[in-house]
């Protein structure tokens, strides 16, 4: 299985992992300072800013795009419970 490494700049952690896996999933474990409500039903908190490699991420879903359009994200902005690791490297903080 295919690796990349992604590291958390708020907390200038990086680490090798899956692809496939979920920012929000290794952001909970390591302690990174994205906020998320996904779970109680508050979609949109987990915004992350997408410093480098955003190419390196799966693509936006219909619904993911329309959260972050409905939130003034950013272009480089994504949903850490949505953006799935691919390849390569990425580096994203806290938006």
């Amino acid at each position: 299985m295919a690796k990349a490494s992604l590291t958390f700049s708020d907390i200038d952690i990086t680490v090798k992992v899956p692809a496939g896996t979920r920012i929000i999933e290794l952001s909970e474990k390591l302690g990174s300072g994205v906020v998320y409500g996904c779970r109680e039903g508050d979609c949109g908190t987990c915004i992350v800013r997408v410093e480098d490699g955003w190419r390196n991420l799966s693509e936006p879903s219909v619904l993911e795009s329309k959260v972050l359009k409905d939130n003034a994200a950013g272009r480089h902005d994504r949903l850490a419970c949505q953006a799935q690791v691919l390849h390569g490297e990425i580096k994203v903080r806290p938006a």
